[in-house]
């Protein structure tokens, strides 16, 4: 039978085990917000025994649920895409609010008389990165409000010497950049809201807004960090790029495409895998290739 003092010094150990998992479930809880800043609040990946979700709870813990165990292939656990986008007016405008700390100084876009159509429906952009060539062709007409913004942070070089911080590569197929601090937390000081594919869906049906589409492999869109308090959007200036077909409620605004030479660069980068220090949520950790982008220009 245990002494007293024995029965102490086991006490002290479960305390001392205890203090370590509540510091470590804090660094988690942070970890989190970062994968919130960089992929919203619900994260939906496609994995080999069905779609998780991860869900930042307001204790001390956080959750993963299942929603089958039945191993399926990649392709069966897809989505359907999104619906095609409705036509926007030929002229728009857009609101950008005033968000937190610039991680760069950088002027707001301008606001007001964003064209769609003709010859403005598009927007070529040429990103070269240390690991290759990544050709977009950003899309105005579904997402001008965006596309706006991005080519005004390019324009400023914004985006110049900065590293794409996080690469998953199971799941969720994405290279994310487009945070001069390199950590998933920067932004350019504004915020604004989701585009295509958000505004396709009816913002009083929760679950059509919730359930999985397919981000298709050369897509391009904006991370944010879920709805703020006030229900506004939270987009700011980082972004991915979808090398594989991945699936996420349809949270995330898709603004453009990648073309074959990107393609090909962003699959080398994949090949290389990550280094983990995200996982086990929200997966993946930057790239073993490092990939900065050393330049991004409108065409």
């Amino acid at each position: 039978m245990p002494s007293n003092e024995q029965r102490r010094a086991a006490a002290k150990r479960k305390l001392e085990r205890q203090l370590a998992n509540r510091a470590a479930r804090a660094r988690k809880r942070k970890q989190l917000t970062i994968a919130a800043s960089a992929l919203g609040v619900v994260v939906a990946v496609a994995a080999g025994v069905g779609i998780y979700y991860l869900t930042r709870g307001d204790d001390d813990t956080a959750t993963t649920a299942t929603t089958s165990e039945t191993p399926e292939t990649p392709e069966a656990s897809l989505a359907s895409a999104p619906p095609s986008a409705k036509p926007k007016p030929e002229l728009v405008n857009c609101t950008y609010r005033d968000s937190g700390e610039a991680s760069r100084p950088v002027d707001k876009p301008r606001a007001e008389g964003i064209r769609t159509t003709g010859d403005d429906a598009t927007l070529s952009v040429s990103m070269q990165t240390s690991q290759g060539p990544v050709g977009l062709t950003l899309n105005n007409a579904e997402s001008p409000c965006t596309t706006n913004s991005f080519a005004s942070l390019a324009s400023q070089k914004y985006f110049d010497g900065t590293s794409c911080h996080r690469l998953s590569t199971s799941g969720l197929k994405i290279l994310q950049c487009g945070d001069p601090t390199g950590t998933g937390t920067g932004g350019p000081g504004y915020a604004f809201d989701n585009e295509y594919p958000t505004d396709q869906y009816a913002p009083d049906d929760p679950a059509a807004q919730s359930t999985p589409v397919k981000y298709e492999r050369g897509v391009i869109a904006m991370a944010n960090s879920g709805p703020s308090p006030d229900g506004t959007g939270t987009n700011g200036s980082q972004f991915f790029l979808v090398y594989g077909d991945s699936q996420l409620p349809p949270q995330y605004t898709i603004f453009g495409t990648i073309d074959e030479a990107g393609l090909e660069t962003l699959d080398k980068v994949a090949a290389a895998g990550d280094d983990g220090s995200m996982e086990p949520s929200p997966g993946g950790g930057k790239p073993n290739l490092p990939v900065t982008l050393e330049s991004v220009q409108i065409d």
